[in-house]
């Protein structure tokens, strides 16, 4: 007892001495033994005097929940929301308290106090500004001269740093711009790659800066008292970036202090020193909000020099340290600040922050933590903790936080919309959409909230939606960078590269120096022709410096796909057969490209492409090859009717009008080369069907001696083979072809280098003329899990492939772990509990490590074999998180296996049309045929051999093949379906016939006018003329 009174003596000393700081100190001692009304006004008061309202309005909130009625914190509470410039809120808290006067009337005094107040505001059009002091609204225990001092400047900055300690490198320079995938409020970072570019994008995500440009335009408000209502709309936008930001509360955050634990104020200190040494420290404070960081650092200096132990001048440094990017030195102040007093909370979460922007999640998660313990309730630090488990990718710990701080916080926008971008993570896809509604709810002008989500409605594939919310954005800040990448990046996926250059080249005038940016404009300029600005493009992201691994992998990138396009270049007025990746280009090169590796070792071992002015002295792209002649306006409007069938219905896969006009030209050009091939075969039957017989055989010797002949290149070759032109290069209406000229991969080949001209940075290539690292397995791998994310295009396929690992491992008792060892699941009721198991957790526990499982795939080629399938694979990432995804090594006995199947499905698709069925309109004579040619689809998904992009060419090749037999698919794929999936979950050719032919057979449509079509080859001659029809479009 004697203690309280002696700590109210002290307080009453320190108000009369205007040391607020060491009061907040001592009410903090009273309220952790008893939460008095009182005591919290008289703090919040305290904490309007050094002009921390947030803190203001957080003491006025617990007080109004003990009692409704508490006229002070309805006046104390208004000033504080006054001073933030959110006029509409302060003038609703005036109005409420003023009816609670009018029926209490107890306290006329602040009634009217009140009643000045409202008409002020309404007479003004404005709320008074803190200027208007509480001269006679004081707490009891201070009398009427302890107003507020006249601080104009630091009232208006003190709130202006809601943006977060650490802002992204990518972000905005405008206080109002925001970042997208973001990570923390403190630490935002880009994930594009969506997935990829989604993985490019989704690939540059989760890496924290720091940046000392994010509150600059702090500066543009108003230093006069009475305009700290009326700033501009970025100051605003900057206000509201993050309701737990502001630098000036790094001093009131100081825990449950003890009452003893004052050793850093000593008592000697002076009235006036005290004075002085709060009025330095809010100029330390107004110069870190100003974005002045090396002149705040020398205030707090010499704070510091008289005052070593002083936390709040510790923080304020460790601060101003975290804007320029000294993180380590920070984090000293703020270790330091937290041996002086480990009961300031503030330090704690400073820490934590700046421990996730140096990518330590343990340890800044750990600090979160510790802050929380002495702010349970605090939604500032859960919605810090609950950004960065989304960082680092602990979206389930995510989730819980930011719920939590939405709860506490209601009107939080910067928690709404993380807590969208978490839940889309983990698939809760409605529930995030609501959350990020919310957050635009709550401010029609945010700017981040309408970028993620728009990044929402492009990672499911629904662009309406995603340009409408882009749109938005751009209304409210015609210089947002980040909707100029996002809408950039969705036309580049969307496959118009001429319209997202012009997007990407706005934002690069705003951040010239963004590596993504960079990248992306590249790869559009590459895909449309005009080399010379794609390898300039591709020059300056080499040149940029790097500071995350992220952006490494895109100057790796870069340097493959300049080697590509100075390629491409040379090939530009050749004919389109001589543009040959696969033949010309250095197996090591391409295996290097395709894993994204450092490319040093490439430069060593292999020749670089000619410089791109020699290239283009062999010729540039050429006028004429954009003028649409009628017979190229005849293909292209066929070809992108029939190309938007490989079009699947399903999230994560954006319409590409490119895409589509690629695989129609290339499944005409297919039915072209086929029907040609059928028609030389068919004059070969009438002469004799022992011959034909025989042909059967050759097929397969000359199939296997074409794949043993492919040039694996070795050290010291060129990228390119020293020929001016590849070997396959020639007209094909002079080889005569038939069946016995033409095999399977020949078919597939024409498909394979449409898909790779159409978007040139996708390393599509035949996985066999990869190095002789191909004897080790090269293969492709497709995640339905990563850590705790469920991968948007593929994770509808989940339930199905835990149900056939489970019943495979059935099948087979065992499977093999990581280095091939057999496990044997017949002991210890291993079997029964894989049974049982619903989740990756489950499986792994019971296997107790990484493992492995193959699918089996029945062999038509060879009776009774059973081929390896896909393999199904399940890794452990981290403690929360599982790899579970699809993989299809490449062996050359894996290759011999399927060459074999697919030579004999060819074959059969040959036999079933030629003969007395050859150029049959009769639906059903055709069936043989039309279940061969999905036999041969099942194979080439199980074969999987193409570095990637083996789903369209599968169905491309597919789409010709029956066009070739006079049948044209006249439907879309069916809403939700994958038919890559589908045959790679199921056992057998004949099962996967019955499953697809159910919505496909009654889309097919007898059609003979296609044999009109001009030829392909003829009116697109030159690769220029390709890749020219590929880009008109969009004219």
């Amino acid at each position: 007892m004697g203690s309280t009174v002696s700590e109210r003596v002290e307080l009453a000393k320190l108000c009369s001495s205007r040391n607020w700081s060491k009061a907040i100190r001592i009410l903090d001692s009273l309220l952790s033994q008893s939460c008095a009304i009182e005591d919290l006004c008289n703090r919040a008061f305290c904490y309007s005097q050094l002009e921390l309202h947030k803190h203001v309005i957080k003491d006025c909130d617990k007080a109004l929940q003990l009692d409704p009625k508490l006229l002070q914190a309805y006046i104390l509470k208004g000033r504080a929301l006054s001073a933030l410039g959110r006029k509409e809120d302060a003038l609703l808290i005036w109005e409420q308290g003023y009816e609670c006067a009018i029926h209490q009337s107890a306290d006329l005094k602040q009634l009217l106090e009140l009643e000045e107040l409202l008409a002020c505001a309404k007479r003004n059009g404005t709320i008074v500004s803190e200027d208007h002091v509480m001269k006679s609204s004081s707490p009891t225990m201070l009398d009427s001269d302890s107003g507020c001092e006249n601080n104009c400047n630091a009232s208006d900055t003190s709130e202006i740093y809601r943006k977060s300690v650490y802002t992204s490198e990518t972000e905005s320079k405008s206080s109002d711009t925001c970042e997208i995938d973001g990570i923390s409020s403190d630490a935002r970072e880009i994930d594009g790659k969506s997935s990829d570019t989604s993985e490019t994008r989704n690939k540059s995500s989760d890496i924290y800066e720091t940046r000392s440009k994010s509150s600059d335009t702090s500066e543009t408000c108003s230093k006069s008292s009475n305009t700290s209502a009326t700033r501009s709309k970025s100051s605003d936008a900057s206000e509201e970036r993050s309701e737990s930001k502001d630098i000036s509360e790094i001093r009131s955050k100081l825990g449950d202090e003890s009452k003893r634990n004052h050793k850093f104020f000593t008592s000697g200190i002076s009235k006036n020193k005290s004075i002085s040494l709060d009025f330095r420290l809010s100029r330390g404070i107004a110069q870190v909000n100003e974005g002045k960081y090396a002149y705040a650092v020398s205030i707090f200096d010499q704070i510091l020099k008289e005052n070593p132990s002083y936390p709040e001048a510790l923080i304020g440094r460790g601060t101003a340290y975290a804007f320029q990017r000294e993180l380590d030195a920070a984090i000293a102040d703020f270790t330091k600040a937290i041996e002086c007093n480990p009961s300031t909370g503030e330090a704690w979460k400073r820490r934590g922050q700046a421990r996730a922007a140096l990518g330590e999640p343990a340890e800044a998660i750990e600090d979160l933590t510790k802050a929380l313990e002495f702010e349970p309730n605090s939604s500032d630090i859960l919605h810090e903790r609950g950004i960065v488990n989304f960082k680092f990718k602990d979206y389930n710990a995510a989730v819980e936080d930011l719920s939590s701080c939405v709860k506490l916080d209601k009107d939080n926008k910067s928690a709404f919309t993380y807590l969208g971008l978490a839940l889309a993570s983990i698939g809760e896809y409605r529930k995030a959409e609501e959350a990020h509604k919310k957050s635009i709810q709550l401010d029609q002008n945010f700017l981040e909230g309408w970028a993620h989500l728009a990044q929402f409605y492009q990672d499911l594939a629904n662009p309406v939606k995603a340009l409408e919310c882009l749109q938005q954005g751009l209304q409210i800040d015609a210089r947002f960078a980040k909707a100029y990448h996002l809408r950039g990046l969705l036309r580049h996926g969307m496959g118009e590269h001429r319209n997202a250059i012009k997007d990407l080249s706005v934002e690069l005038s705003i951040e010239n120096s963004n590596i993504e940016c960079l990248y992306l404009r590249a790869s559009c300029y590459h895909a449309i022709g005009e080399y010379g600005n794609a390898v300039k493009d591709y020059d300056a992201v080499l040149d940029l410096e790097l500071d995350s691994m992220e952006k490494f992998v895109l100057q790796c990138l870069a340097f493959y796909q300049k080697e590509i396009a100075l390629y491409t270049a040379s090939k530009i007025n050749m004919e389109f057969c001589c543009f040959d990746i696969d033949g010309d280009i250095n197996p090591l090169f391409k295996e290097y490209w395709c894993k994204r590796l450092h490319p040093k070792y490439v430069c060593e071992k292999v020749f670089r492409q000619p410089p791109l002015r020699e290239s283009l002295k062999k010729g540039r792209l050429r006028k004429q090859d954009f003028v649409v002649t009628k017979q190229k306006a005849t293909l292209l409007q066929a070809a992108d009717s029939l190309g938007k069938k490989i079009q699947y219905d399903c999230p994560g896969f954006l319409p590409n009008r490119r895409q589509h006009r690629m695989a129609g030209l290339a499944a005409i050009e297919i039915a072209q080369k086929v029907s040609k091939a059928w028609r030389s075969l068919q004059a070969e039957w009438k002469h004799s069907s022992k011959r034909a017989a025989k042909i059967g055989k050759t097929v397969r010797k000359k199939e296997k001696a074409y794949v043993l002949s492919q040039n694996r290149g070795g050290v010291g070759c060129s990228t390119s083979s020293t020929s001016e032109t590849s070997t396959s290069c020639g007209s094909n209406d002079d080889r005569g072809l038939s069946r016995s000229m033409m095999s399977w991969q020949d078919i597939y080949s024409l498909a394979v280098k449409w898909r790779q001209i159409s978007e040139p940075c996708d390393p599509v290539v035949w996985v066999n003329k990869l190095s002789e690292e191909f004897n080790t397995g090269f293969g492709s791998h497709t995640p339905m899990v990563l850590g705790q994310a469920k991968v948007v295009r593929y994770f509808p396929n989940y339930q199905r492939t835990m149900s056939v690992a489970k019943t495979v491992a059935k099948e087979t008792m065992y499977v093999n772990n990581k280095t091939d060892d057999v496990i044997d699941l017949s002991k210890d009721g291993r079997l029964e509990k894989i049974m049982q198991a619903e989740s990756c957790s489950d499986l792994y526990d019971v296997i107790g490590e990484d493992f492995w499982l193959a699918t089996s795939c029945e062999s038509t080629a060879f009776e009774g074999k059973r081929l390896e399938g896909t393999r199904i694979t399940l890794q452990k990432m981290n403690e929360q998180g599982f790899d579970f995804a699809i993989r299809t090594p490449c062996t050359p006995s894996r290759w011999d296996d399927y060459d074999a199947e697919m030579a004999m499905a060819w074959e059969a698709i040959c036999s079933a049309y030629c003969g007395e069925t050859y150029g049959s309109t009769d639906f059903n004579m055709l069936e043989k045929l039309r279940d061969a040619i999905l036999r041969m689809t099942y194979y080439w998904y199980n074969f999987m051999p193409l570095s990637r992009g083996s789903a369209v060419v599968g169905f491309v090749v597919l789409l010709g093949l029956f066009l070739a037999a006079n049948m044209e698919v006249t439907e879309s794929i069916p809403q939700g379906l994958q038919v890559d999936w589908e045959a790679i979950l199921t056992s057998g050719p004949n099962l996967y016939v019955d499953s697809i032919k159910r919505w496909l057979y009654p889309s097919l449509k007898i059609k003979t006018s296609w044999k009109e079509y001009p030829d392909v080859q003829s009116a697109f001659t030159t690769t220029g003329s390709v890749i020219a029809a590929l880009s008109s479009y969009d004219d």
